[in-house]
């Protein structure tokens, strides 16, 4: 398995300048992936713009916690879609865990891809580490739903060249 893991994992991905400049906010997200690491293991590839405030808050010091250097993209959607769940602050990942049938947590208040929370593939969790650690559990026991959301089949190229067909250019 990915990174020498032989059963189920946490990915995390932390990167946000409101989680990661602020070091109250790194400690309560440390706190959140300790106690989610009490469960499961989880995997940090983690980005350079945080990686001296989540140091000082002890992410390199949580036994349960992999923090390896940032990796490629291949690499990244490998652990992605072998995860049994994936904490981000991160928009993109949110809609990847979604069609991957990823539960997500969104480390953040808000999102721009509300259409994940409102399918529930998606549960926003602040940087409060009750509410990580609550989710998380909801998320590990099923509650979070792997539905993707309409239309997002993989088919879009062939619903827009049906109407490109359709609908002459002048």
């Amino acid at each position: 398995r990915a990174m020498g893991l032989d059963g189920p994992y946490a990915m995390a991905t932390l990167h946000r300048p409101s989680n990661v400049d602020h070091p109250v906010a790194a400690a309560n997200l440390v706190e959140g992936l300790r106690r989610v690491s009490k469960r499961l293991p989880v995997v940090v590839p983690l980005h350079p713009r945080g990686r001296e405030t989540l140091t000082a808050a002890g992410l390199m010091e949580l036994p349960g916690v992999k923090v390896t250097d940032p990796i490629g993209y291949l690499e990244f959607m490998a652990l992605v879609s072998g995860a049994s769940l994936v904490l981000t602050d991160s928009g993109g990942v949110q809609e990847e865990t979604t069609v991957l049938g990823v539960p997500c947590l969104t480390l953040r208040d808000n999102t721009e891809r509300p259409i994940t929370v409102d399918m529930g593939t998606n549960v926003l969790v602040g940087n409060d580490p009750d509410r990580i650690e609550r989710a998380a559990l909801s998320a590990l026991e099923g509650v979070v739903t792997t539905e993707t959301p309409p239309l997002w089949d993989g088919k879009a190229g062939e619903r827009i060249a049906a109407v490109l067909a359709e609908e002459p250019f002048s």
